[in-house]
């Protein structure tokens, strides 16, 4: 065994590895709990589920014996309508991680770098790692908006790219345009990731004709409820586009993603009504978080809202949550000490999220 090992990358045999989400069932192992009794915000997954056309058109495929369309022509003609440009500017991948992936194996060699504003999506640096490069951190500030001047100045000759997410995960709020375009004009490339985009309706989207180092990602993870599916999709200048469509794996998105998306996308109208309630429970889950004694709560136009929690309790309130099958996003590292995220979810999910907040730090 160690013989295969020393043939390993070193970068690899030291990889720090991402941390998903865990299955329901294991959740309510861990618990101690019934299955059905497990609430799970820790994903930022839809409460409502995928389109019911869904189903209806995975059940009634009869061809999952063929191989996917590798030039995507199906999925890039019905992505240039949802995303308003050119099917010659859109790839589409097995969720939008594997964008980001393409992305860093395109332009990253072993000792280039990223900058990422941080706190935000563990993705970037996990993916830089992979590829042997090092995804620079640079603090945001007080209010957790990004840094402009810190940016420009942690930029060196080794930076290719610069990568967000508007809204930032953990945090929830958005990147402006007049952001952007300073962080455009440096010539690097930056990608926009646009993840929880349908909960704010800002999208970078429009500057992709004025900025060819520009690329947009989007989901259909979270608004349309297909996280269990992986589908997503870059939107980019042209001839990268061209570029990674010839060295992406053939068939990289499965038959029933495709056929989920294009089902999804001819019930848009139903999709965005759950949209809609799960922004108005945001916004009902935040003035209900607001009213706890103790806690920090911040403003978000994602679908999850950010908490901090007294000094020194995070982990306490966390493993407390858990205990009452409330599973929730625990951050335990210096920039987010005694953070916990909460996903929105069904108006019961949110009264049982401030309820085993309120008895967990003992408030009446």
């Amino acid at each position: 065994m160690s013989e295969i090992e020393e043939l390993l990358l070193p970068h690899i045999s030291r990889l720090k590895t991402y941390q998903g989400v865990s299955p329901s069932e294991t959740l309510a192992e861990e618990a101690g709990i019934p299955l059905e009794q497990v609430i799970r915000l820790n994903g930022n997954e839809n409460p409502y589920g995928p389109s019911p056309q869904v189903a209806e058109a995975l059940g009634s495929f009869r061809d999952y014996n063929h191989y996917p369309d590798p030039a995507q022509r199906r999925l890039r003609e019905a992505l240039s309508d949802y995303l308003g440009v050119p099917e010659d500017n859109i790839v589409a991948g097995n969720g939008s991680d594997e964008i980001i992936d393409l992305l860093m194996r395109m332009f990253l060699a072993p000792g280039d770098e990223i900058i990422i504003p941080v706190p935000t999506f563990g993705m970037y640096s996990f993916s830089a790692d992979v590829a042997g490069a090092e995804a620079v951190s640079v603090p945001r500030d007080e209010n957790f908006d990004i840094d402009i001047e810190a940016i420009q100045g942690a930029i060196t000759p080794r930076t290719k790219a610069i990568f967000f997410p508007t809204p930032n995960n953990p945090t929830g709020n958005v990147v402006t345009e007049a952001q952007a375009r300073a962080l455009l004009d440096t010539g690097l490339l930056v990608v926009s990731d646009e993840a929880y985009y349908d909960f704010c309706g800002q999208t970078l989207m429009p500057l992709l004709s004025e900025y060819r180092n520009l690329v947009v990602l989007r989901t259909f993870s979270k608004w349309a409820g297909l996280a269990g599916l992986r589908i997503g999709a870059g939107a980019m200048d042209s001839e990268l586009a061209a570029t990674m469509m010839g060295m992406k794996p053939p068939y990289n998105v499965n038959l029933a993603a495709e056929i989920a998306l294009l089902a999804s996308l001819s019930d848009t109208a139903h999709l965005l009504d759950r949209v809609d309630a799960i922004v108005k429970e945001r916004g009902r889950m935040y003035r209900l978080l607001c009213e706890i004694p103790g806690i920090t709560v911040w403003p978000s136009q994602a679908n999850f809202i950010l908490c901090k929690m007294p000094d020194g309790r995070g982990l306490e309130v966390y493993e407390a949550m858990c205990r009452r099958g409330v599973f929730l996003r625990y951050f335990d590292n210096e920039l987010l000490r005694d953070y916990i995220r909460s996903s929105v979810g069904k108006p019961e999910e949110t009264d049982a999220v401030v309820a085993g907040f309120r008895a967990a730090l003992g408030v009446d």
